[in-house]
């Protein structure tokens, strides 16, 4: 009765909290890993059974191909024949789905990681079945597709939130909540690209290999660190730690590739060629290199001017007057090959430095107020993101107008 009730409150011994993570665990994976290999005997011989619903949306990746898809359809079509059979409602098996995501991000938060991972399992899975069974019932609405996508938000960032609270004073944090963005700009992208007559399933990690992964990574972090750490009051948990590392930037990475697959699809429908990837490359080297060229004209320049006798200030001022003009020069002729008016495309050149210098001062400065960060990695992160986000596009489409085509590509 006290090993039940110390269960309960998360007030386990080393040996208990390991079996009570490791029981399920092994159950579960002797459950799946079986089924896999009765599936694959199965398909080897009669061939694979293909899911109809899988086969109609597609979306296979590279975590988690079309075999393994089918595959779990076909483990899972027990359950699902049992929640079929039930007369439960599709609406409730949603809410049920959400109802173990917010659970899980609880007993995350409090550092429960078995217990979260295991409840974020099941969610997943229900999350699966609560389309099927509206079709099956000819039930489905375009109102119960809606609530049921945006229940599956809450589910995916309370698990998300969970986690951010538990690593609030680690570096994971950062990590949790990338996650959190980009498991939330994923499907946004797929559903505005739906709305816009363009069908998105590009990427390495859909909301199923987050399940997957995540679930699996968080279910068995407690077993390595009640073997390794048993006494630590507050571990690591470096699976889990590791798994929100790979999720923010598969699942940010997922939505960049998306974004610009709908952005190529809308092009072909408006009848515009495919933007080539590497004159724009080359186009964006050759910017990258006016930048260095310049900036040592620049030092080259304010140490003559200063061994001449010129005071700081004026041969700062000469060398960031004379390196600009190599640039703008370097740009205009080489980089954008650009006939356009000279005087007008320096006052734009002049705008964009200015305001470049502006958001490169201010960012570096705000990064710098998180003590732990070092500022050569906070100069590099701002100077990547100004490059990518404003010099670039500005310069290829605004300051040399004629090369307006890259200004919408520079991402």
């Amino acid at each position: 009765m006290e090993s039940i009730i110390q269960f309960f409150r998360g007030d386990l011994p080393p040996a208990l909290r390991v079996w009570s993570a490791l029981a399920p665990a092994l159950l579960v994976s002797t459950w799946f890993l079986g089924g896999l290999a009765v599936f694959a005997i199965r398909s080897a011989i009669w061939g694979v059974e293909e899911d109809p619903e899988t086969v109609k949306r597609g979306g296979g990746s590279v975590l988690m191909g079309m075999f393994l898809r089918h595959y779990f359809f076909w483990l899972m079509r027990p359950a699902y024949n049992l929640v079929a059979r039930s007369g439960l409602p599709p609406t409730a098996i949603t809410t049920l789905s959400l109802l173990l995501g917010l659970t899980a991000g609880v007993a995350a938060s409090a550092g429960r990681f078995a217990l979260a991972g295991w409840l974020f399992i099941f969610s997943g899975v229900l999350d699966t079945f609560d389309g099927r069974l509206a079709r099956l019932r000819n039930s489905s609405t375009t109102w119960g597709a809606a609530i049921d996508s945006t229940l599956d938000r809450f589910a995916d960032s309370a698990v998300l939130a969970g986690m951010a609270w538990y690593y609030r004073e680690s570096w994971v944090l950062a990590a949790a909540l990338l996650a959190m963005i980009g498991t939330s700009v994923v499907p946004y992208v797929r559903a505005r690209g739906e709305g816009l007559g363009v069908q998105v399933r590009d990427g390495v990690m859909q909301r199923a290999e987050r399940v997957m992964y995540l679930g699996a990574s968080t279910v068995l972090s407690p077993i390595y660190v009640a073997m390794t750490a048993p006494e630590d009051p507050h571990p690591m948990h470096w699976l889990v730690a590791g798994a929100l590392c790979a999720l923010a930037a598969s699942s940010n990475y997922t939505a960049v590739v998306r974004l610009l697959a709908v952005v190529r699809a809308l092009r072909e429908k408006a009848g515009l060629p495919p933007t080539p990837v590497r004159p724009l490359l080359g186009r964006m080297g050759l910017n990258v290199t006016a930048a260095f060229l310049a900036t040592a004209v620049d030092f080259a320049v304010a140490m003559a001017l200063v061994r001449s006798g010129l005071g700081p200030f004026l041969a700062t001022a000469g060398g960031c007057a004379v390196g600009a003009l190599v640039n703008f020069g370097f740009n205009r002729s080489i980089t954008f090959r650009s006939d356009g008016a000279p005087l007008a495309q320096a006052g734009r050149y002049a705008l964009v430095s200015l305001t470049s210098l502006g958001l490169n001062a201010g960012g570096v400065s705000v990064l710098l107020s998180h003590p732990a960060l070092p500022y050569p990695a906070a100069w590099a992160v701002v100077r990547l993101a100004v490059f990518l986000l404003w010099n670039y596009p500005l310069h290829a489409g605004y300051v040399f107008g004629d090369q307006t085509e890259d200004a919408g590509h520079a991402a």
